[in-house]
Formats: structure tokens, sequence, C-alpha cells
């Protein structure tokens, strides 16, 4: 498929280095391996201008067959204002099909997504630096093992409304999760993974913000000095916790939603969510 300036084709392991360059163009923190790790657990497709430059990005990761989210939307900066960014999307949906969506907009993106049948749902702010203060390791909170997942995942569907198992078992075989228990039982998870410049702590569930504060302390206690980085929903009210210990609040996003054909979105109402993006 062609436009006026590019062909779509798509998105596979040859495209990495062009996709690394192009983060790097709009200063996004992602290596490599991490584009490598959005990659295998999504479908894509990269814009190609006439000379074979890999102008323009997206991905569309899948959970199960109801919901996805849209990641990675980059056109080269000398391309923008020629409409990339709508045929982008535009791929990005064909490929989602009736999917529900989501997916973390900047302002300049707003009246795009919303033309394309997106609506405004939460705020994201980014929280990351040089872990300031000592945090103590609190006391319900544990390293999980290997028969945790199962647990881990049915939590996660409970509270995103999608299931991300794919996602869960991937981060379990490059990082690690941790769990908070509750009478015997886990009432909650964290898990942390190399990203960027440091560490990433994130998809965090629980059912109240002083659960979750526990988690991410689970994941800051012992790494004094470390660059570390959090995203969060508005609605948590950790931002200022997060900013005394270091890790600023440098921006963030406005979640946008597109709910499934014929259908309106499905909320956990008795689930708490921290760090609802997979990719950062």
């Amino acid at each position: 498929m062609t436009s006026d300036a590019a062909s779509f084709r798509a998105f596979s392991g040859e495209h990495l280095d062009a996709a690394t360059r192009l983060s790097q163009q709009v200063r996004w923190p992602h290596r490599r391996e991490d584009w490598q790790m959005a990659l295998a657990l999504s479908n894509g497709c990269v814009a190609v201008a006439a000379d074979g430059r890999v102008i323009g990005t997206v991905l569309m990761t899948p959970y199960g067959q109801d919901a996805g989210t849209i990641n990675m939307v980059i056109v080269d900066e000398a391309e923008r204002g020629k409409g990339l960014g709508r045929c982008l999307m535009q791929q990005a949906m064909a490929l989602a099909g009736e999917r529900r969506l989501q997916l973390v907009a900047t302002e300049d993106g707003l009246q795009l997504y919303e033309k394309l049948g997106f609506r405004r749902g939460g705020e994201i702010v980014q929280h990351q630096g040089h872990l300031a203060e000592a945090v103590a390791q609190p006391d319900a909170v544990r390293a999980a093992t290997p028969d945790d997942i199962a647990v881990i995942t049915a939590l996660d569907i409970a509270a995103f409304g999608a299931d991300r198992r794919d996602l869960i078992a991937h981060i379990a075989s490059i990082g690690e999760f941790a769990v908070l228990e509750r009478q015997g039982r886990a009432a909650g998870f964290a898990a942390l993974r190399h990203f960027g410049r440091g560490l990433v702590i994130g998809p965090v569930v629980a059912f109240s913000s002083e659960d979750a504060k526990s988690l991410v302390a689970h994941f800051l206690a012992g790494r004094q000095g470390k660059f570390i980085r959090v995203d969060t929903g508005s609605e948590t009210g950790l931002a200022p916790w997060l900013g005394g210990l270091g890790l600023d609040h440098v921006g963030g996003g406005i979640v946008m939603l597109r709910p499934a054909a014929g259908h309106t979105r499905r909320r956990a109402p008795t689930s708490f969510a921290l760090a609802s993006q997979a990719f950062g």
C-alpha cells in the first residue's frame, strides 16, 4: 500500500535499527532491546520512502481478541505534515480489527486521534530520575516465583479487562515480578525490567494506592542512586511521594480510548491499575 510520500510494509526485525534511530530523533529513551520486546508482542508497519529510508513506525499490541494498544507512533521530523501519521494509525487500526484500543497521546496528536474515533480517558504522568532517598523494604511484598504467574495473570486481566498473558510471560522472562500478600493470597503485583537509561517499574496492579506504593517500594528498596522510571495514572495520588524520592515529573500523556465495535469499554470497578502502558 502506498501514499503520496511512502509505501507501507510489515514491521519486521530488519527495521529495528531504523526504528531505534527514529526514537532517538524524537528523544525517546528506547534502546534496540526495548523495540525488540515491543515487536515480539505486536504487529505493525513501517513507512518507507522511495529511497528506502524508514520514515515512520507504528505497532499494535493485541491482547487476545478483545483489546489492544497502539504504540510507537513516530514520523521522521523531515516528513511531518504530509499525512503519514494518519496513514500509520489507519494501518494499526486495520491490524486491530474490532478490538477496543488504547493509546497515550500528546497534545499535538489529540485532534488526529479524536477524528479517528478515540476519546479522552485519564492522564498518565511519567516520573523518572536517580533514586535520591533510601526506601525501606515493605513487609507484605515478596519476590514472585514461577508458581505466581497464573495468579498475576488473573489479577492483570481483572484490572485491565484484557488478556495480557503474553505480556506477563514476556516480562517474567526478561525481568522480575513481586506480589503483595493478604491473608496468604496474592492481592497485587508489580513488575521490574530494564528499559531505556535504567529500570522501569510497571505494570502494577493493587486494590489501593497504599498497596501500590508498597509494591513500588519493593523494587525501589536497595536501589538508591539507580535511574528508575514509573508511569502512573494522575488519579493515583502517588506523584508527591515519587517526586520526594527524586523521581521527577518529566511529562506524560492523555489516555485515548476507542471502544470495540458495538461495545462500550469494560472497566474493573474493584481494581486499581498503575503503569498501564507496556512499552513506555
